[in-house]
């Protein structure tokens, strides 16, 4: 099965201080470069969804896609763009403040997806659902475009508007964390550099 991906960097970096979340760097590396490392061998082509620091991240050597609305349509902005500039028929979410997800994840996602014939397959674990982790098909684009147009901006809603499915992931521990403060990349680069 040929899978798209698209990193979910737009947003407007508020809570760390106006820098970019997927520029941050942790062990050196930039946050989306982790995020890049553990996608390439899951999928066929990858996609970024920036908003600023275009050049910083057109340096990753990947298309970039700026939200084609002006008024910050949050996540479903960039899972939009996947869904339309995505080469193939599956389209993997995932954001770029996430630098330890499941080197199996979209393999999970899609055998869930395939089993319950469902359009889209959301990742949870320890009894949270992680919305901006999740693979659908292309085929729930015009959902989104019309779910848009109504001014709706919860991803979950719309997610659960469609014939879906959670998987449970909570074997991986701290596979979702979200890097969202500079208090939190701090935290978590210290508890990595303790690990043997």
């Amino acid at each position: 099965m040929s899978i798209s991906a698209i990193i979910l960097a737009g947003g407007r970096a508020t809570r760390m201080n106006g820098v970019d979340k997927g520029l941050m760097l942790l062990q050196q590396t930039p946050l989306i470069q982790h995020v890049i490392n553990r996608l390439s061998p899951q999928v066929d082509e990858i996609l970024i969804n920036a908003n600023r620091e275009l050049a910083q991240y057109q340096a990753f050597n990947l298309p970039v896609l700026q939200d084609e609305n002006s008024d910050f349509l949050g996540p479903l902005a960039g899972i939009s763009l996947g869904l339309k500039h995505g080469q193939n028929e599956y389209l993997l979410t995932v954001p770029c403040d996430s630098p330890l997800f499941p080197l199996d994840l979209a393999q999970r996602l899609m055998a869930a997806l395939l089993e319950h014939q469902a359009d889209i397959a959301v990742v949870s674990s320890d009894d949270k659902v992680h919305p901006v982790f999740c693979l659908c098909k292309k085929s729930v684009l015009p959902s989104l475009k019309q779910y848009l147009a109504q001014g709706e901006r919860r991803v979950s809603a719309w997610q659960k508007s469609l014939n879906y499915i959670e998987v449970d992931f909570s074997d991986c521990g701290d596979a979702f964390v979200n890097l969202n403060t500079l208090e939190d990349l701090a935290a978590f680069e210290l508890r990595l550099n303790d690990q043997p």
